[in-house]
């Protein structure tokens, strides 16, 4: 089995992205990119963004996600065409779809966002996070694939509030002991899927989760 990682770190504001690479903390018996099988490590190759894009169906705030796949950019991005960024970081969501068997989703959110943080690898199943910031401090993060071997889902300790919308899928609700909200698909499952809303109303992370685009590989 392979693994691949790629780190990207966009900084800055509206206009103005930095990407630079970065290792990945968790250790992987190889790191590769995202194709087949073989054990080759990779690193990100992003081109920095100009403008974040600005989103389709926005609830407050939108992101541009950082950094291309590991591999040279290129191919097709299907329906990543509608995720909030400039060309590298719609390929790197295209790329990743094309490389797991789990459906990958994307953020499309409104101006004023921008990715703080984001990573994928290839190992055990594979699995993606990607986090936005927002006006304020607020963010708004995605977790997708094998990240989670909690049973508890790796969501916020807290009621579950009954059903959202996570994209085209039906998740759980989370209201969080600590302030944050949570949409959860399949908790504590490899795969699962969790966006989590820090320092945002319950509406606005439901519509945030409600508009995720789902990314043909």
């Amino acid at each position: 089995m392979f693994s691949i990682l790629v780190a990207f770190i966009a900084a800055g504001c509206i206009g103005a992205d930095e990407v630079r690479d970065e290792p990945s903390a968790a250790p992987a018996a190889t790191t590769a990119p995202p194709s087949a099988e073989p054990s080759v490590e990779s690193t990100p190759t992003a081109e920095p963004a100009a403008t974040p894009t600005p989103a389709a169906t926005p609830t407050p705030t939108a992101t541009e996600p950082e950094a291309s796949a590991s591999a040279s950019p290129g191919g097709d991005d299907g329906s990543a065409a509608e995720c909030t960024g400039n060309d590298s970081n719609r390929t790197f969501f295209a790329q990743v779809a094309a490389a797991v068997d789990w459906s990958v989703y994307c953020a499309v959110l409104p101006a004023r966002w921008s990715v703080d943080s984001g990573q994928y690898r290839l190992a055990g199943g594979g699995w993606m996070r990607i986090a936005y910031k927002g006006p304020g401090g607020a963010r708004f993060e995605l977790s997708e694939g094998a990240f989670c071997d909690d049973a508890g889902g790796c969501v916020p300790n807290g009621p579950d509030a009954g059903p959202a919308a996570f994209g085209d899928m039906t998740g759980t609700l989370v209201i969080g002991d600590d302030g944050r909200y949570a949409v959860v698909v399949d908790r504590g499952a490899q795969p699962s899927w969790v966006a989590i809303g820090v320092g945002l109303d319950v509406e606005v992370v439901k519509q945030f989760a409600a508009d995720l685009v789902r990314v043909e590989g």
